[in-house]
């Protein structure tokens, strides 16, 4: 009975050990508990960039480890949709504003104290936030200018670089007559071209649809496009065609931004010999538009203060000037923006004016829309209306005045 009994004994203790054993090697690891999952946009090409960031970090907090996944553009909101509803999002998260904005307002966000982001350009921050709260880290920006052909303006007689639309739009005729070119071609139906183009004057809302300037503008365009001052395509294609237009010389203007000066350099290099870049375009506001990126932290996030701590390090003056360095995009942060990099560039070299010119806009900036409801939605209206004035010869206002009853519906 006792050496029954002594068997007994040893083999729970046999057992309870396996157990014990089996735990140890399937329990998350430490690292695990702390690990930020950070998920990025279209940056998977900047291994070099990235991974010693992500050393650095590790060493300076060694108690946090970042997991990097890097997620396709077109992929990115679906992805992060999916996640945020489940149990199991990323900590950190590399969004556009709109989407972010969608997202907040749903209460999906975590809530961050602005006066983290108190180094970060005042106006990009305040253009982030949501009910005057802060729900997203400025991350980099774009922000386009003018380029145009030397040799095309000095042939049709153009000395003043025009700085408005409207400015520009006066001068089309004089271009075609004297060069066959076209003034430039403003792809008004891609994404919210139009509506930058609106806002920069103050239209942005039904109410302002219907105004004298807003009538004035759609009238413009009309004009320019039944007059055949401005491609066909105007209304149908995107900025890689307005480019390959301008790289074969048929445009003497374009709005694009920085990083596209290269493209035209190695594409077309006979016509970038004559081009130059001014600032962009500008509204009776006098104001620049900007395109930014931001980093979001989702409210179910496990991680949320080495989130936090991670973005405010891949923003910080230094990794925002290396990024910068190896792309064309523009720091947020205002420390960096006032590196010398940003602030000079070398007589006759284009590329590092258009950089300098550029960051400049960042301080002058006009007030982006964010829609609460059905944004998508509401870019297609205007673009559709837009098509059908070009197209057509009805009373532009009276078009405007339904466009603007439709988008109240979607508001």
């Amino acid at each position: 009975m006792e050496k029954s009994f002594k068997i007994t004994l040893i083999c729970s203790i046999v057992c309870i050990l396996l157990v014990s054993f089996v735990y140890m090697l399937t329990k998350p690891k430490k690292a695990a508990d702390n690990e930020v999952v950070f998920w990025s946009l279209q940056m998977g090409t900047f291994d070099g960039y990235m991974k010693p960031l992500i050393a650095e970090f590790e060493k300076q907090n060694p108690g946090i480890k970042i997991k990097w996944i890097d997620v396709p553009y077109s992929e990115g909101e679906k992805r992060t949709l999916a996640s945020i509803l489940s149990s199991n999002p990323p900590d950190l998260v590399n969004l556009t504003p709109d989407f972010s904005s969608v997202l907040a307002q749903k209460q999906a966000l975590e809530y961050i104290d602005c006066n983290r982001l108190k180094d970060y350009n005042k106006q990009i921050t305040q253009s982030l936030m949501t009910d005057g709260k802060c729900y997203a880290i400025p991350f980099y920006a774009t922000s386009s200018l003018t380029f145009y052909n030397k040799e095309l303006l000095k042939k049709a007689g153009i000395t003043a670089i025009p700085k408005t639309y409207d400015g520009l739009n006066s001068i089309a005729q004089q271009i075609k007559d004297k060069t066959g070119a076209f003034v430039t071609m403003p792809t008004l139906t891609e994404n919210d071209t139009l509506l930058k183009i609106l806002n920069k004057s103050g239209i942005n809302s039904p109410q302002t649809l219907t105004s004298d300037k807003s009538v004035q503008i759609f009238s413009a365009y009309r004009a320019l496009y039944q007059q055949d001052l401005i491609p066909r395509e105007s209304i149908t294609q995107n900025h890689q065609e307005a480019l390959e237009k301008y790289m074969s010389g048929q445009l003497a203007f374009i709005q694009s931004g920085a990083n596209f000066l290269n493209i035209v350099k190695e594409n077309a290099p006979q016509v970038f010999k004559y081009t130059d870049v001014a600032p962009q375009l500008t509204g009776s506001s006098n104001k620049y538009d900007v395109s930014v990126m931001n980093l979001i932290i989702p409210a179910r996030a496990k991680q949320k203060e080495g989130a936090l701590k991670f973005a405010l390090f891949l923003t910080n003056p230094k990794n925002q000037i290396e990024l910068a360095k190896l792309t064309s995009i523009l720091p947020v942060n205002n420390y960096a923006l006032k590196d010398g990099y940003f602030k000079n560039y070398r007589q006759g070299d284009i590329i590092s004016k258009a950089r300098v010119l550029s960051a400049k806009q960042l301080y002058n900036l006009q007030k982006n829309i964010r829609f609460k409801n059905n944004h998508k939605e509401i870019l297609t209206l205007l673009n559709t209306t837009v098509q059908t004035i070009l197209l057509g010869n009805g009373d532009i206002k009276n078009t405007l005045e339904n466009t603007a009853k439709d988008w109240k519906k979607l508001e």
